[in-house]
């Protein structure tokens, strides 16, 4: 008997094809029978392949069993699993099929249910959601992957073809390094979907009925995701660097240079922000290192991006503009002014990209869905681990928010109820220390990421003073509570009349009483929205 499971040259004679997904499994399933290949096939995938003309043999036929259960239990028999797992290079193993009467399986071609797709929708109960468990497919798979040595194994029908070509031009075999990267392929799909189900038990409630909630996050927590996108470098040239994941599913490059590290962590930055302002009036933001520099709604998608340049006309230059409606001529003829190395819209007017495309250097990015929609956990690395929280959601609209509570002797303005909305918003996607300043649903000073909530504060000030721009009249937003009344007076003294931050300092009473000396008008929101 050899030791050696190695197997460099065994031609696929038999395939056993069982796919959810038929998308190209007729047309793959003909190129195999032109290359001889003997077609094994279950259920639904034998119908559709019958239904266009492909000779298959049924796995009942091949292992004697009918399907039972309901088709629960089809390929769940030595007959399948024996001829997938034998070792082609070991004598017993083939000898022990033949003494059974199995026959070798040489390639797998297998796609599972769509468990993942199904959870997606708020109605799926717990009964349809484990109906949708794949049980067969990923046993095939691990099997298949398991063996790859002797048995090819494909999960994407986007393999297909290459698949096929390489049979074709090969004697219908396929290489070793082919077989590999196909079971590494597999065992990150059978991964992956295990990880939903994990997820999707460990998260949502046993009984529908009951009111017990699960843990909101997993124990424990597991990540599997494709490489979406290999990257030059990370966020230095020194640093290797990969994307993961369905970036796809939200945003596509349309134009432009390959999107870097820091180009990725910035675009995802302002899709969250401009999600604050999915349903505004026009908005554009104007971001850099994944701070905004300057945000305006206005009547206009050109007013907005003039209001949001003018809060810092320095730092956009080579930044990233986000605009929540389809960007017109007019608007990019602004932008295109100065250098902006990625604009972001959900979609562009006629010519707009033909214009904006003269410059190589810029990307232009669409956004598909909205950031809110993305899965509702943020991870990041740190020493030894990783810290994950579940994400700090999109605010309510304004006239649903009900937890605001004026806190001083005056109250708010219509006008003031609105920029202190707006401010708020954008304060929450401000590196922490942050401080807004805002009028007229446009910032006038942003102070972002200082060691202190003073020092913030003063940048924010000398912010709007090398930009030319008065406070007088302004709302002031602090991510978190003022520690001390010096920062609400200091506010006052530049002419906000208006503040909003989450309260719950030990002096909230002595901030609340300067607010009240100086007639600010302060909301307590209760929620803080530090970012680090």
């Amino acid at each position: 008997m050899s030791t050696n499971d190695s197997t460099d040259a065994v031609p696929v004679r038999r395939a056993l094809l069982s796919v959810h997904d038929k998308d190209g499994i007729v047309d793959f399933a003909r190129r195999l029978v032109d290359l001889d290949i003997e077609l094994i096939s279950t259920g639904g995938t034998a119908a559709t392949l019958r239904d266009a003309g492909v000779s298959v043999t049924d796995v009942s036929d091949e292992t004697g069993v009918p399907e039972v259960l309901e088709g629960r239990v089809k390929s769940l028999h030595p007959a399948i699993h024996a001829g997938l797992l034998a070792r082609r290079s070991h004598e017993d193993d083939m000898a022990e099929l033949d003494e059974h009467g199995y026959a070798p399986i040489d390639l797998v071609v297998c796609n599972l249910y769509p468990f993942r797709e199904v959870i997606q929708n708020p109605d799926t109960d717990r009964a349809t959601a484990m109906a949708n468990v794949d049980i067969g497919g990923p046993t095939m798979i691990r099997a298949a992957a398991k063996n790859h040595a002797s048995v090819g194994v494909v999960t994407e029908p986007s393999a297909y073809d290459a698949v096929a070509d390489e049979l074709q031009s090969n004697d219908g075999v396929l290489s070793t390094d082919t077989r590999q990267s196909l079971a590494t392929a597999a065992f990150g799909h059978t991964a992956r979907y295990d990880q939903a189900i994990h997820r999707y038990l460990s998260t949502s409630p046993a009984d529908a009925e009951d009111d017990t909630e699960a843990e909101a996050l997993p124990d424990p927590f597991q990540v599997s995701l494709p490489q979406a996108q290999s990257l030059r470098y990370g966020e230095n040239p020194h640093q290797d660097g990969a994307l993961y994941g369905h970036p796809d599913a939200f945003f596509d490059q349309i134009h432009g240079a390959e999107l870097s590290y820091n180009n990725l962590n910035d675009i995802s930055a302002a899709l969250f922000l401009i999600d604050e302002f999915r349903d505004a009036a026009p908005t554009c933001a104007i971001m850099k290192h994944t701070n905004p520099s300057g945000v305006a709604t206005a009547d206009t998608l050109e007013d907005a991006w003039d209001q949001a340049f003018a809060t810092d006309r320095q730092s956009p230059y080579g930044g990233i503009v986000v605009v929540n409606r389809a960007l017109d001529r007019a608007t990019a003829e602004a932008i295109d002014e100065i250098f902006t190395e990625i604009i972001i819209a959900p979609e562009f007017e006629s010519g707009v990209v033909d214009d904006l495309s003269e410059n190589d250097r810029r990307r232009l990015v669409t956004h598909e869905a909205a950031a809110r929609d993305a899965e509702a956990n943020d991870v990041r690395s740190i020493l030894g681990g990783l810290l994950v929280q579940s994400r700090d959601p999109v605010l309510p609209p304004l006239d649903d928010i009900d937890h605001w509570e004026v806190a001083t002797e005056r109250g708010l303005t219509e006008q003031e109820r609105l920029d202190l909305d707006f401010a708020w918003r954008v304060a929450k996607h401000v590196k922490s220390n942050a401080i807004v300043y805002a009028r007229d649903q446009r910032t006038l000073g942003i102070g972002a990421g200082q060691m202190s909530r003073i020092d913030s504060s003063e940048l924010a000030v000398r912010k709007a003073e090398k930009s030319e721009l008065d406070l007088t009249g302004s709302v002031v937003a602090s991510d978190a509570f003022f520690p001390f009344a010096d920062g609400l007076e200091a506010a006052a003294a530049e002419g906000a009349q208006a503040a909003i931050q989450p309260g719950g300092s030990i002096r909230d009473d002595e901030v609340i009483d300067a607010a009240d000396a100086h007639d600010v008008a302060m909301v307590f929101t209760g929620q803080r929205h530090f970012r680090h």
